[in-house]
């Protein structure tokens, strides 16, 4: 009886083991790689980078006011069309964060639409004025009557980028 159980003991020992090292191969896998990045504004150590449903969860738990420094990979949604100068990143279900570069002082492609990206910076909670929204939807490419439509403020996920990874 003895035997069977150091049998039974041998056999879950080696299927761990092989389990533990097929998730960390995997991980591994996923490690980020400078080559398959472009990089715009200050480069960062990617570590600890959020997916688009733990960085909802942050933002959630925001008020007004609050900021985190946090790293968040995503797509991108959309992208200012006359200069690059902010994003649209995908968050969990229909909600999105929108991306401005700390000092002006670097803009993304403005084909980067769909792109998967990294961020790094300060996430924060916002209400944005009606003729801020206007000006964001006409560099969006909107159309006049969709821009027409916005009459109220909005409360926004937004984020102060000091740099991005996107993938090529």
């Amino acid at each position: 009886m003895k035997k069977l159980n150091l049998i039974i003991l041998a056999c879950l020992l080696f299927v761990g083991s092989n389990v533990m090292a097929q998730s960390k191969a995997k991980s591994a896998d996923k490690a980020f790689n400078a080559k398959d990045y472009a990089a715009f504004g200050e480069k960062f150590k990617v570590a600890k980078v959020l997916t688009k449903e733990q960085m909802l969860k942050k933002y959630k738990n925001l008020k007004k006011g609050d900021t985190i420094m946090v790293q968040f990979e995503s797509n991108i949604k959309s992208v200012c069309k006359k200069k690059g100068c902010w994003m649209k990143m995908d968050l969990a279900g229909d909600d999105t964060s929108f991306v401005k570069f700390k000092d002006y002082g670097f803009f993304v492609p403005l084909n980067a639409d769909n792109s998967q990206a990294i961020v790094y910076g300060k996430a924060f909670v916002d209400v944005v004025s009606v003729d801020e929204l206007k000006h964001y939807a006409k560099d969006g490419g909107k159309s006049a009557a969709e821009i027409a439509k916005i009459t109220k403020p909005e409360v926004t996920y937004s984020f102060l980028a000091t740099g991005v990874y996107i993938r090529k």
